[in-house]
């Protein structure tokens, strides 16, 4: 059985990475204020000039979040933040996509003597569990949702295989953020109060925005005034950036910027610079 599904396997995967290749990213362009780039295809770079492997690359192709609830972090990223599905698939098992995604950890389980679950390693490969996924288009960036469930579970609305591990600060290794980029023209702090609100709506309390002020409880940091909602540098290297953090629906790190003035500058200096690079 393990045979037969990796002969089916293969081609799905091959499915999966065109599709996904197709969605494409506008990666820096629209920091910078372009509004969209496309490599060029049949021209790379010298090997030298971005280094080794540097010239195979053509920037970031997406971001994942594990998340426990497949449904509800789809409702924020879509219905709340307005991204757009470009696909999604599901019910990911067998001896290969675990070894493609666990084999590290399972090793390390074995090494240490330990439950692999302990570890936050699923059943893949005896299918005990399974891999759900969704592909989130935005303007620059897509955002892969995953969710490990028993196999018991039904997809989207089911619960996840584990809990979520407690380290939320953004500070310990191995944590990671998604960054959204916030047009110009959009009052900033007004769009974090409005983030919160919306979320609330939809149930998703847990969608809380920091702020730039100190606050002894959960009710201070509520009524901290609309210019506390956002960091907004105006000297230095970063004259024009403008950012805060928050947490998703699902506990995941978040970033919104904007960046103008200075930052803009130097950012589409760069961009311009690789371009000309690249040739």
């Amino acid at each position: 059985m393990e045979i037969e599904q990796e002969k089916t396997d293969a081609p799905h995967d091959a499915r999966r990475r065109e599709l996904i290749r197709a969605a494409g990213l506008a990666a820096v362009a629209s920091v910078a204020g372009v509004s969209t780039f496309a490599p060029p295809a049949a021209k790379a770079a010298p090997v030298g000039s971005r280094g080794v492997l540097g010239a195979r690359l053509q920037g970031a192709q997406h971001f994942g979040i594990t998340v426990q609830n497949m449904d509800r972090a789809y409702e924020f990223y879509t219905q709340v933040l307005g991204g757009t599905e470009i696909m999604r698939d599901g019910d990911f098992q067998g001896d290969v996509i675990h070894n493609t995604l666990l084999l590290v950890e399972e090793l390390e389980a074995a090494e240490r003597h330990v439950n692999p679950r302990t570890l936050g390693i699923p059943d893949l490969r005896g299918g005990a569990q399974r891999l759900d996924v969704r592909f989130i288009q935005f303007d620059n960036v897509v955002i892969e949702l995953l969710q490990y469930r028993d196999s018991s579970q039904p997809q989207g609305s089911g619960a996840s295989f584990a809990p979520p591990h407690e380290n939320t600060s953004p500070a310990f290794p191995k944590s990671m953020h998604v960054c959204f980029y916030i047009r110009d023209d959009v009052d900033f702090n007004q769009f974090v109060r409005d983030l919160e609100a919306e979320a609330a709506k939809r149930g998703m309390i847990n969608v809380k925005a920091n702020r730039i002020v100190s606050s002894p409880s959960e009710q201070e940091r509520q009524r901290a005034p609309l210019n506390t909602l956002t960091n907004r540098i105006t000297s230095g290297k970063s004259d024009g950036w403008t950012l805060i953090y928050a947490k998703g629906p699902e506990g995941e790190q978040l970033e919104f910027v904007q960046v103008r003035g200075q930052a803009k500058k130097v950012f589409g200096e760069a961009y311009e610079a690789r371009r000309r690079q690249a040739g």
